[in-house]
């Protein structure tokens, strides 16, 4: 069912090695281009013809009534509501600590730089639809953006034939618990379209953030420039670093959990440990037969994207998953806290036997948009700094400005730039 990889003995760099999904965001983005430039073009009447086509919902009107999103809170299961409002407020407390605050630093007397905090204007906020159903992702984008103080945000999510052709009903309520009354449904590289052009009721967006399938991932690589990304997300992955302590039904359920996503989802076990590998090989098989969704489960963990991977220690283990940089990395180890420190490319860490990628999900307070494909080496997750910016408010007076000038004028020339020293001798040479 799950591949097996022997690495030990092996030495250099692992990553052509290890299992990974196979995607071409580029050819993929070429195909959502004339998607992208009819949306351009003709704006709302291109979404509703693109809806059609590949969702199969003829839209009267791409912005979701405010009477449906309240309608939807008001039919929620009380249990479920009682979760994301829970989710909701575990997620605020954590990125509330993420807030910056302005920073002036005086560099001499009389000249000072001060790094302002601006958040993005307006933003737009994707939440998947498909096989699953992802409320929590409303939450883990709006929260962030919320917190940062981004003054107009958007969600949008694929509209639902068995519900009228509106997103589905528990996304709404999640809208509504969070204040959220803008929302549409148009899904796919047209959504993102949307909101890097701008289409009837929606208004362009600064920026676009949220996971999606590969055309959503093409079409932010495509609009990069016209419109500011959070990241390509590809498909979800694991990577669980564990060795002969850990206890093989919860590696095995971890496993499970990620590979329900997709077919093309990562499962992938780093182990030196044979004996752990096949435990958890025994306890794959039981579970996957066990759960709802095994035959997607069954086919993501026999993909090229999942395996087992064997190494000969902890610490070429730990080599091996900083090489392969996982959307979700967990540590189920002795001493897992002293090994999860030591791990430098993953996009969240889950340390011990009861830290499960399942609760960074839903309720741990973290946030689940992730870095995919290796991009935990250089890129981090959702936050409340996606939404700001950083701007430099430079203030100096005339003493400090002569002060540094023959350095500005000496620079300058240097660079074959001479009017940029003028412009400072124009200052500081008057009488």
């Amino acid at each position: 069912m799950i591949s097996r990889i022997d690495l030990r003995g092996t030495q250099g760099d692992p990553r052509q090695a290890l299992p990974r999904a196979e995607l071409d965001v580029a050819a993929a983005a070429e195909r959502v281009r004339p998607l992208c430039e009819d949306v351009r073009h003709r704006g709302v009447e291109a979404l509703v013809e693109l809806t059609e086509r590949f969702d199969g919902v003829r839209l009267t009107d791409i912005r979701v009534p405010k009477d449906a999103i309240e309608a939807a809170l008001d039919g929620l299961d009380p249990a479920v509501r009682a979760a994301l409002e829970e989710s909701i407020r575990r997620a605020r407390a954590v990125h509330r600590d993420q807030r910056r605050t302005d920073h002036t630093t005086r560099v001499v007397p009389g000249g000072t730089v001060t790094e302002k905090w601006i958040p993005v204007d307006r933003v737009g906020l994707y939440v998947p639809g498909g096989r699953a159903v992802y409320p929590s992702s409303v939450v883990m984008n709006v929260v962030p953006a919320q917190e940062a103080g981004v003054r107009s945000l958007a969600v949008t999510s694929p509209p639902q034939s068995a519900f009228g052709g509106l997103p589905h009903p528990t996304i709404l309520a999640a809208c509504a618990l969070l204040g959220v009354d803008e929302v549409y449904a148009v899904g796919g590289a047209q959504a993102v379209a949307m909101f890097a052009y701008g289409a009837g009721p929606c208004e362009r967006a600064d920026m676009v953030t949220g996971p999606g399938n590969i055309w959503v991932a093409a079409a932010k690589r495509l609009l990069k420039g016209v419109i500011g990304i959070d990241a390509e997300a590809g498909p979800t992955e694991i990577a669980i670093l564990a060795d002969a302590t850990a206890d093989p039904d919860y590696v095995a359920a971890d496993l499970v959990s990620q590979a329900e996503h997709d077919i093309v989802a990562a499962s992938v076990l780093v182990t030196p440990d044979e004996a752990l590998a096949e435990a958890v090989t025994d306890r794959l098989a039981v579970r996957v037969a066990a759960t709802k969704h095994g035959d997607r489960v069954r086919e993501a963990l026999s993909g090229p994207q999942s395996g087992i991977v064997l190494v000969d220690d902890l610490d070429h283990g730990l080599a091996v998953v900083n090489a392969y940089a996982a959307e979700h990395l967990e540590v189920m180890t002795a001493d897992a806290a002293a090994w999860a420190a030591r791990v430098r490319n993953a996009g969240a860490i889950f340390v011990g036997d009861f830290s499960p990628v399942s609760l960074g999900d839903y309720a741990a307070g973290s946030n689940h948009v992730l870095p995919t494909g290796g991009c935990a080496c250089h890129s981090g997750g959702l936050s409340v700094q996606t939404f700001l910016r950083g701007v430099h408010v430079v203030e100096y007076d005339r003493e400090a400005l002569t002060d540094v000038a023959h350095h500005v004028i000496a620079l300058a020339n240097a660079e074959d730039l001479p009017a940029h020293g003028e412009a400072v001798a124009a200052r500081t040479e008057q009488a």
